[in-house]
């Protein structure tokens, strides 16, 4: 039993796990019936926790080799190669040495980056700059999943990604590969819901008709109740039954910020009610504060004026209108719809059918007292 119960960040097992039946029953049907699937949500709404559950189902388990690539940070082709080529061998330590030479017989541009101790244990000794033909390093990767003597099931987390890099063919040279690759099947997830869309139900796309679509919604609010009550009661703790709806209403059912106020009263009450609330996001906010003032030193003194703006309406539309501007003071329409687009592209402001919030909630909360 771990100390506490609300985990945000990774995944430890099903008892920490909040509902999500329906949906991983729906995603763990469509890979083992050989469907490529797009999951999209917004960030932190608990996609990755999905996959990692879905990993760990017992029809999953033990019929096929899972991986999961995050590409969130990537910039270009040769940073993807670098991160598939890290996680599948990441994944593959746990099955040993022989695994990972398996992998190396095909993936022979990377052999010279991967060594082993004296126990056989795997290092990977690789830089980014080591992928010197990440075209022929991915076709070598393909192989590998083509050739693997059981199914694979490969991931690629916030995989919208590849519209932002340089080279011009990326979307065409992965749709190539993954259609030529019968061997595996791939959960294509991404928290830009418009951008995700398009990929994929696009005619002018490479990937159009290519996946079944799975749309993420928060947990519903019973659900988490039980699920918080559940671990409390566990642990010889009492938490008051408005409790979790006001958190649930206060951050829209997402997922990591119920798990993050709700770590962080679990760590320091016994008996928790509905004042305790305030007190929690005050503290999360307090460790987070330096880090707020250093976003804001870095941006333009318009896009901060935008970004408290925003905080301000919580959901904002219509920004460039006058009502909009001269509420709020701003200098124009035109310098809004700048900062809005450089905020969007630093995703510290989201934008999804015409709604403008502040990405991170917490730091929307702090902007408020501003």
């Amino acid at each position: 039993m771990i100390e506490n119960p609300f985990i945000t960040y990774g995944y430890e097992s099903a008892a920490y796990f909040c509902d999500r039946k329906t949906e991983t029953q729906e995603l763990v049907t469509l890979l083992t019936n050989g469907n490529h699937t797009a999951l999209i949500s917004p960030r932190r709404m608990g996609k990755t926790g999905l996959i990692h559950h879905c990993f760990a189902q017992d029809e999953i388990q033990d019929q096929y080799y899972t991986f999961l690539i995050d590409i969130y940070a990537t910039k270009n082709l040769q940073d993807m190669v670098y991160r598939m080529g890290q996680g599948i061998v990441t994944r593959l330590k746990k099955r040993g040495q022989a695994a990972i030479d398996g992998f190396l017989r095909f993936v022979t541009s990377l052999r010279t980056g991967i060594s082993f101790d004296g126990q056989g244990n795997a290092s990977w000794n690789l830089g980014l700059g080591d992928i010197k033909s990440p075209d022929f390093t991915l076709e070598e990767i393909f192989n590998y999943l083509q050739a693997a003597d059981k199914k694979c099931i490969v991931a690629i987390d916030e995989f919208q990604a590849i519209n932002d890099y340089p080279e011009q063919n990326v979307e065409e040279l992965m749709r190539t590969y993954v259609q030529q690759c019968r061997n595996a099947v791939f959960i294509f997830s991404g928290s830009q819901k418009s951008m995700m869309s398009e990929m994929f139900s696009s005619p002018a796309r490479p990937f159009y008709q290519s996946v079944s679509m799975m749309f993420l919604k928060p947990v519903a609010l019973p659900e988490y109740e039980v699920f918080a009550k559940n671990h409390f009661k566990a642990a010889g703790k009492r938490i008051a039954d408005d409790v979790v709806s006001a958190i649930y209403e206060r951050f829209d059912g997402t997922t990591w910020y119920l798990q993050k106020v709700l770590n962080q009263l679990f760590a320091t009450k016994d008996e928790v009610d509905i004042y305790d609330v305030d007190k929690a996001v005050e503290q999360i906010i307090n460790q987070n504060e330096e880090a707020y003032k250093d976003l804001l030193y870095q941006i333009t003194a318009r896009q901060r004026d935008l970004l408290v703006a925003v905080s301000h309406e919580g959901k904002a539309k219509e920004i460039t209108g006058m009502s909009f501007v001269k509420r709020y003071h701003l200098a124009s329409a035109s310098s809004v719809q700048k900062a809005a687009i450089a905020l969007i592209e630093k995703q510290v402001l989201t934008q999804q059918q015409g709604v403008y919030e502040v990405y991170d909630k917490f730091m929307s909360e702090w902007l408020r007292k501003r």
